[in-house]
């Protein structure tokens, strides 16, 4: 139901872009200076490919998790840790009203946990070892009740979605820009120019910047909510004294992957600028939220 209404969404926005567009006179003018273009079939050959993209990584997300983290999912728990962690996931996915996720473990001297999957009964939720050996058992619960909120709120499907969202425009603004540069600008009247190319590639790296701030944005925006969801399946202090503990070993090189770094519950943080690509909020911000939590 998610994933059709947010389809649903995002299909009247589309109509709405190509109706903007056409009150806009952007077809008129390139119609005028000869070019012939279908802003719809452009429309939707860029949402094809920006939506393709997002889902086929979002179905290969727990595949590639587990081969570029080499996280090991428990099966025949091996011992009364590995037995404790898939009782705690169990227990939580119930609470939280999804299918029993894979749990695993990676091996990653930094603390870190990270949850991935298609849907909310096909997920998984992977802690690494170094986790285990820094965090008292309470702490380790409310990790575990972040990356479940993560699963239960359906982030990985939306921010799948969104990623296809943005990245759609992307590509029809910056080939929309060519266009118009190439033929209203330029005049060049012989098929597609050097300057239709070289103006879509610049404008998709700049749309792709701020398209990359967007995205990063909603990623912070879930961290505050998969908190609160760890807040309430293990206790708001537990939660706390987990962002807290994260805080002590926040000088350690992050050891995640870069194409799992959002997906972590600790990324490392940036200052000024460069704060607005970054998938995770300060965890001082984090832990002032949980505080202010009534």
């Amino acid at each position: 139901m998610r994933i059709a209404l947010f389809l649903m969404t995002n299909f009247a926005v589309l109509i709405l872009a190509s109706l903007t567009f056409r009150l806009l006179g952007f077809e008129s003018i390139l119609l005028n200076n000869g070019v012939d273009l279908d802003v719809n079939a452009l429309l939707v050959f860029c949402a094809l490919f920006g939506f393709g993209g997002a889902f086929i990584s979002l179905f290969i997300s727990k595949w590639m998790a587990k081969r570029s983290t080499g996280a090991v999912v428990i099966t025949d728990p091996r011992d009364s840790t590995e037995r404790w962690l898939v009782d705690t996931v169990a227990r939580q996915a119930e609470q939280a009203g999804i299918g029993m996720p894979e749990v695993a473990i990676f091996d990653s001297p930094q603390p870190n946990a990270f949850a991935t999957g298609a849907n909310r009964n096909n997920a998984l939720v992977a802690v690494s070892t170094g986790l285990l050996r820094n965090m008292n058992q309470g702490e380790v619960e409310a990790v575990l009740g972040h990356e479940v909120g993560h699963v239960a709120n359906g982030d990985m499907i939306t921010l799948t979605l969104i990623q296809g969202v943005v990245n759609t425009f992307v590509m029809f603004l910056a080939r929309l820009i060519g266009f118009f540069v190439d033929r209203v600008v330029l005049r060049n009247e012989r098929g597609l120019g050097i300057g239709y190319y070289l103006t879509s590639i610049v404008a998709e790296i700049v749309l792709g910047i701020l398209a990359t701030m967007i995205v990063m944005w909603f990623s912070r925006r879930r961290e505050f909510r998969a908190d609160e969801a760890g807040a309430e399946l293990a206790g708001r202090g537990n939660m706390i004294a987990a962002l807290q503990r994260l805080q002590r070993h926040s000088d350690q090189p992050d050891q995640m992957p870069d194409s799992m770094a959002a997906f972590g519950i600790s990324a490392g943080t940036r200052q000024g600028l460069k704060a607005l690509f970054t998938s995770h909020p300060p965890l001082e911000d984090r832990i002032n939220a949980l505080k202010a939590l009534q």
